[in-house]
């Protein structure tokens, strides 16, 4: 069975992530926002790195919980940041905190950050259908200047189109990979 490139296929951590989650479309607000904030962290790191760690964040975030992140005080912080378990950057946690408070007002704007996000393409999965392996495009682009608007942090045109790839709105499966599909 082939896969996308960049998959180590030693890594059971990996191939699962590529086989079962990266290219999927989701649309609950929880999942959507424990994506935007993994993203956030793997600035400047593999991805490898954060799916190692993902179960500590997700326990150190509370399942994502967007109320609950976006009112995350001092001692959590600091609390986080005495946990080896996850990556402990004082500026990605700080972010992610005041992206959780945006995440939200973009769900009450929107009904939800689903409609949101998706509403960029117009509700439709978006396939990468030339081959090449770019890292970002006009559609991360527009996304990244309005988060960015909003006050998001760590919202970069690269950040936001590995982050697209991830929830399925961009589907960037090689063309050899079993799970590629045609537009």
């Amino acid at each position: 069975m082939k896969r996308c490139f960049w998959v180590d296929e030693k890594s059971e951590i990996y191939v699962k992530y590529h086989d079962k989650e990266w290219g999927n479309p989701k649309f609950d607000d929880r999942d959507l926002l424990e994506l935007l904030i993994l993203e956030g962290f793997q600035a400047g790191l593999s991805w490898l790195t954060v799916l190692k760690k993902r179960q500590a964040f997700r326990v150190e975030y509370e399942n994502f919980d967007v109320e609950k992140v976006a009112n995350f005080d001092e001692k959590k912080i600091a609390k986080m940041l005495a946990n080896k378990e996850i990556i402990r950057s004082e500026q990605k946690i700080r972010a992610s905190i005041l992206n959780a408070k945006i995440f939200m007002k973009i769900q009450k704007e929107f009904g939800s950050f689903s409609d949101y996000i998706w509403g960029f393409t117009g509700h439709k999965v978006v396939y990468n259908s030339d081959g090449k392996v770019i890292v970002s495009n006009e559609l991360s682009d527009k996304i990244s200047k309005d988060l960015k608007k909003r006050g998001m942090k760590y919202v970069g045109t690269v950040i936001v189109y590995s982050y697209l790839q991830a929830i399925g709105v961009v589907n960037d499966h090689d063309k050899e990979c079993f799970l590629h599909k045609e537009s």
